[in-house]
């Protein structure tokens, strides 16, 4: 059973369209796709399509570009973050350990 994606997810956005809405110029987009800082798919007839979720990732790029984070810094923390999302119950578990470790490092110290 496929997974239904939100529609936030769904790649249906030219690279026209997302250059206007994020100000970002194609060729910009264009590069940080190159970066693999994004990933659109392709249609039947080989044009990009992005989601909403692209637009907001393009976007936040943009403004940690003007704060003059580099593009390698962007890629590693963008992998981190979808590292951390990818396995949520090993995530919540080390989570939990931590709130459990916390809580007797307290009781018995205190």
């Amino acid at each position: 059973m496929q997974e239904e994606r939100s529609y936030k997810d769904k790649k249906v956005i030219s690279i026209g369209t997302v250059s206007e809405l994020t100000g970002l110029s194609v060729r910009q987009i264009r590069y940080y796709e190159e970066r693999q800082l994004i990933s659109p798919e392709r249609s039947s007839k080989g044009t990009r399509k992005y989601s909403f979720s692209d637009v907001e990732r393009l976007m936040n790029i943009a403004d940690l570009r003007e704060e003059g984070v580099q593009t390698t810094e962007i890629l590693k923390d963008i992998r981190k973050k979808e590292e951390k999302s990818k396995n949520p119950a090993q995530l919540r578990k080390k989570m939990l350990q931590g709130q459990l470790n916390a809580h007797f490092q307290y009781k018995h110290n205190g």
